[in-house]
């Protein structure tokens, strides 16, 4: 059983709310989190047809004799009639426990909203961050980007192309035959895998649409579909009023590195450490444990990268109100001291909002004060 950072965050709302709602990935450990942390509560798989079947005959009696003493109800988004009973309920007997699970993130977060605003508190779960891979070997970078952070490859240590080719016909596109009419699925194909080559870079339709055939807006829904799903997410561009003409695009990056490879046909991880998206994969890890980071921690994410008119770049930008951070990402093994020169220009611009600055690299820690930043950060090694 591995530890997930999650639970803390989930243990400091039981004492305020009736309802608990868990979104995330398929097989990004929702079902193994709940079944261990709401201990003793009832399970019911709302995948299944006949136990959504069993449900309809009489579903406040069936959901008034479980809640009780607490229930889980897994992928909830199939049964969305549930939604604005479980409000009736929790209204009437706030001391009632409901925990919701749920791999589509638009169709469940659409249901609360109407159903349950101010009643559940919110959870997003990825797979396995680096500090929650901390008993499996971590000391090969390409190795840990190769294998992901998917629980069930980890522990069951599935081949990583073997689990991603199931995880992409099995999930993927079922999902988005359940959520759009796809015409055409070989173009969508080409989509998804266009997107997994041009992690890191600006998203834009309009060149996409001409590469595959298929209309801008076409292209914008399947990129909401891949959201909702969550297997890609799009990180915004930073906007504050500094004087600078700044780019609106955002990039796009993937929740895991593993599905990454299998989309681009990287078999083993030694195709992995001589192709050409192996900087922007290491710079995708990096961006997604930030992410990580924040949803463990029971927060929205407040990152931007950062880019101007006269092409300055930093990678990842957190927004704390009143003050920043910048971490400039490098693949390289060992440290330059070139890596800092868009950080610096930053610090020019933003003055004395941005606190702290920080390169991180794939090689030894190095303190960095000779070259006025504050330290080096590796999150990969040591």
């Amino acid at each position: 059983m591995i530890y997930r950072e999650l639970s803390s965050e989930i243990n400091s709302a039981m004492a305020y709310y009736s309802v608990f709602v868990v979104t995330g990935p398929r097989q990004s450990g929702k079902t193994t989190l709940c079944k261990s942390h709401f201990e003793g509560y009832a399970y019911f798989n709302l995948e299944d047809l006949q136990t959504r079947e069993k449900i309809a005959l009489e579903p406040r009696p069936f959901l008034e004799k479980y809640a009780e003493k607490g229930i889980i109800l897994d992928e909830v988004q199939r049964y969305p009639e549930l939604f604005s009973l479980i409000q009736v309920i929790v209204d009437e007997r706030p001391e009632y426990k409901f925990v919701l699970t749920g791999s589509s993130n638009f169709s469940l977060m659409q249901k609360i909203t109407q159903s349950l605003a101010g009643r559940a508190a919110l959870f997003t779960l990825l797979p396995l961050s680096i500090s929650e891979l901390k008993d499996f070997d971590l000391s090969d970078t390409d190795g840990l980007l190769f294998g992901g952070g998917f629980p069930g490859l980890r522990t069951k240590q599935t081949p990583p192309y073997l689990f991603c080719k199931n995880y992409y016909n099995t999930y993927i596109e079922r999902d988005v035959r359940q959520l759009i009419n796809v015409k055409n699925i070989t173009k969508f194909q080409t989509f998804i895998r266009l997107c997994a080559g041009r992690i890191g870079a600006e998203f834009n339709a309009s060149s996409m649409s001409n590469e595959i055939g298929v209309s801008a807006p076409t292209i914008n829904e399947w990129l909401s579909v891949l959201e909702t799903s969550y297997i890609l997410f799009r990180l915004p561009p930073f906007y504050k009023n500094i004087g600078k003409r700044l780019v609106k695009t955002p990039k796009i990056y993937f929740y895991d590195t593993a599905l990454v490879c299998y989309l681009l046909g990287i078999e083993n991880k030694l195709q992995l450490e001589t192709h050409s998206i192996r900087p922007t994969l290491f710079e995708n890890a990096a961006v997604v444990e930030f992410i990580k980071k924040r949803f463990n921690s029971g927060k929205d994410s407040n990152l931007y990268f950062y880019r101007d008119k006269s092409q300055h770049e930093v990678d990842i930008i957190e927004d704390n109100g009143a003050s920043f951070q910048a971490w400039e990402v490098k693949s390289a093994k060992s440290f330059h001291s070139d890596f800092t020169k868009t950080l610096k220009y930053l610090k020019g611009t933003l003055g004395e909002s941005l606190i702290k600055a920080r390169v991180i690299y794939d090689g030894q820690t190095l303190d960095l004060q000779e070259y006025g930043m504050n330290n080096i950060r590796d999150i990969f090694v040591g």
